[in-house]
């Protein structure tokens, strides 16, 4: 095993880049964090029965995940069904 002598100043270069790597990864990765909704929230969302939101699973027009009974849709996916089956306002003349 060798060692390896640092002065003071060395040391504190070393930490201060360090900390820069560091920084930089924390600040070029940010952490996605995806919310959640279980089935009551989704119902109460979109104003709908549980037997249909049964029928848009089975239909797979809306993703899920199971554990379980315990059904959960990912808020991102919620937005985008809405969005996919958004009809476009019609134009007066």
């Amino acid at each position: 095993m060798e060692a390896i002598i640092l002065s003071k100043e060395q040391f504190n270069q070393l930490i201060a880049k360090i900390d820069d790597i560091q920084d930089r990864l924390i600040n070029s990765n940010p952490r996605k964090t995806e919310t959640y909704l279980n089935n009551k929230q989704f119902l109460e969302m979109l104003d709908v029965s549980l037997r249909t939101a049964q029928t848009w699973r089975d239909e797979g027009k809306i993703s899920f995940s199971q554990v379980g009974n315990k059904i959960y849709y990912k808020l991102s996916d919620v937005e985008k069904f809405i969005q996919d089956y958004r009809n476009a306002a019609f134009a007066k003349k």
